[in-house]
């Protein structure tokens, strides 16, 4: 019988180990994101991750209970004061239109929303040296996130065209003469019309001399590379100034992207608004008091950390062997292993400031800079590599952090949920009417808001890479030196007007092309 028993039982356990096997190996059939390998945005359960430990305990165990003096929260959020410099594009400079155009502008341009934003002020330059009328630019889709959003989903294109209507012929589609030139028509074979050889950061001379004779014989030209195609130095004063003019004043977001923008913004300024649009009508006096007390200030964070960007640095994130050996296999697979970073260990890297700041660095920067737990933060990015984990040491040290999902509700975000431009043009249009903006590491957006910020004469603070390299590095360091440290490497770092270097983006850095003495 005792025999029978533990037969029946061997039985019994076999039949579990082989329904258990037989699970394991279903498991990645039915649920194959789990085991996939790490994308862009978010991590594989199994495959190469694991959620990393805080990298800098004794720094973070003090920042959590960090006391900030009213003092130094009065100079942190005080606005920038006048600096002598102020918005100065005059459109007096900028020659009226010419009696008749050369001919038509097409331009493809790729890369993310800030990159194409850039694009679309060089497109208008372009034409205006060449006295060519621009047609609409077109946006290629984004082979990252497949977004194929275009110039007038993003961009009011009525608002655009009245502000640069007297000084540049702009024009919504191609005659119908000209309806075959298409990105498939170019896309299919070689074409007389094509100019694909502009280089990086042409001349104007260089667009006379190669483009204008394509529109004479032709009567349209179509320039696709285009991204980074026209210099910075060297071009006329009005040339200089409309570039600004597109960029500061004709490109606005939609009225679709501004309404969700404005419903942020509120929800960030007044936190209890946020739960009236809820409808806790328990809380409806603290609501009204609120609002009578007046807007609240709020920072925006714009985190870049995702897997393309831990990957190209080569830097060594916390998360154990199988990350490292996941982001090498990454950097492969999308740049046959060609990385400059790769040749240096991660210890010289982070000596010399090339490693992005992870959620947990940028939490402790901004706590030694003065952002106390009851900061209203708002997070600008897409997702995290390494998602919520990755962000949980971030969301301690400031437990009022906010963003898209966590302030809007899934109706709100309709319109632009799962298109990444247009989410990416809500961020910036929060971004811009933030009393701070930091951005983790340096990008398009970073650039793009750090000159936007600049022409408008608000506090941008640029992390020092150089500085907090080696502080992250020293492990024996106690937090009053951190802080300390942080401190005095950040004062002349918060929005303080930069003049413009040779080679460097007008767009970036918008003084004193753009901008004149008060």
């Amino acid at each position: 019988m005792k025999q029978s028993y533990n037969y029946n039982n061997q039985m019994n356990q076999s039949q579990r180990s082989a329904f258990a096997a037989l699970f394991l190996i279903l498991l990645p059939i039915f649920f194959p994101n789990l085991f996939a390998p790490l994308g862009r945005a978010s991590p594989s359960l199994f495959s190469e991750w694991n959620a990393p430990k805080p990298r800098h305990l004794p720094l973070l165990e003090v920042a959590l209970h960090r006391k900030t003096s009213i003092k130094q929260q009065s100079d942190l959020w005080s606005p920038l004061p006048n600096q002598g410099w102020k918005p100065c594009i005059d459109s007096a400079n900028i020659p009226l239109l010419p009696e008749k155009s050369k001919g038509y502008i097409q331009v493809f341009l790729d890369g993310g929303l800030n990159q194409q934003r850039m694009g679309i002020c060089d497109a208008v330059a372009v034409a205006k040296i060449l006295n060519a009328t621009l047609i609409i630019p077109h946006l290629e889709v984004n082979p990252v996130w497949q977004d194929s959003s275009s110039f007038t989903d993003i961009f009011d294109v009525d608002h655009f065209i009245d502000v640069l209507g007297n000084e540049v012929s702009l024009v919504k589609e191609l005659p119908r003469e000209y309806s075959w030139s298409t990105r498939e028509y170019y896309a299919t074979g070689i074409r007389a019309t094509r100019i694909k050889t502009a280089p990086v950061h042409a001349s104007a001379n260089w667009y006379l001399e190669n483009v204008l004779p394509v529109l004479q014989s032709y009567g349209i030209a179509a320039i696709s590379p285009f991204s980074h195609r026209l210099a910075f130095d060297k071009l006329p004063v009005n040339i200089q100034h409309l570039r600004c003019k597109v960029n500061f004043q004709a490109l606005v977001f939609v009225p679709q992207i501004r309404s969700i923008g404005e419903i942020l913004v509120h929800r960030l300024r007044y936190p209890f608004a946020k739960l009236q649009a809820s409808g806790r009508e328990d809380q409806q006096g603290r609501i009204d008091d609120t609002e009578q007390e007046g807007p609240g200030k709020f920072v925006v964070l714009h985190l870049r950390f995702d897997k393309d960007m831990a990957a190209h640095s080569a830097c060594d994130f916390g998360g154990g062997k199988a990350e490292k050996l996941a982001l090498a296999k990454y950097r492969q697979v999308l740049w046959q292993g060609r990385v400059l970073n790769s040749q240096f260990t991660d210890m010289e890297l982070r000596n010399q400031g090339r490693c992005p700041l992870t959620p947990e660095e940028i939490g402790l920067l901004l706590a030694a800079l003065g952002f106390d737990n009851s900061t209203r933060l708002y997070l600008a990015s897409h997702k995290v590599y390494g998602g919520e984990a990755r962000i949980s040491t971030l969301r301690k040290l400031f437990p009022l952090m906010e963003d898209k999902k966590s302030l809007a509700s899934v109706k709100e975000l309709a319109e632009v949920e799962g298109k990444a431009s247009l989410l990416a043009a809500v961020d910036y249009y929060v971004s811009l009417q933030s009393d701070i903006f930091i951005s983790a590491s340096p990008g398009n957006m970073h650039n793009a808001l750090l000159g936007h910020r600049a022409y408008l004469n608000l506090k941008t603070i640029r992390p020092n890479m150089l500085l907090l390299g080696p502080l992250f590095l020293n492990k024996s360091m106690e937090w009053s030196e951190f802080q300390q440290a942080v401190i005095n490497g950040h004062k002349n770092r918060q929005g303080q007007i930069r003049f413009r270097k040779e080679k460097q983006s007008i767009y970036t850095y918008p003084a004193p092309d753009c901008m004149c003495r008060t």
